[in-house]
């Protein structure tokens, strides 16, 4: 899961110049999310996206756009779904 806090100086000028939603955009087709939210957290502009990290790799071009363009600081934080957990709590088993 990836949360980011925009920056506000940065995303209202990225507003105004029409670059935050196809930024939005860019990342959600990249990412293929289960699931993305956006809103207002910790005093700020955020978007939270759920997904799946095949690489950490590919954290890199990822986060950079976050970083470089609306000044973001950003979380990412491994979670699983209801499948994932069934198959770690069984593994405990064994």
């Amino acid at each position: 899961m990836l949360r980011a806090r925009l920056d506000t100086q940065a995303a209202n000028e990225a507003i105004k110049s029409g670059a935050l939603p196809k930024m939005m955009g860019a990342l959600t087709e990249r990412l293929q999310p289960e699931a993305a939210y956006f809103g207002p957290a910790d005093g700020g502009r955020c978007c939270t996206f759920v997904f799946d990290l095949k690489d950490p790799s590919e954290l890199p071009s990822i986060t950079e756009p976050l970083f470089g363009e609306v000044g973001a600081e950003i979380e990412i934080c491994p979670v699983m779904n209801a499948d994932d957990l069934n198959k770690g709590l069984a593994a405990l088993g064994r």
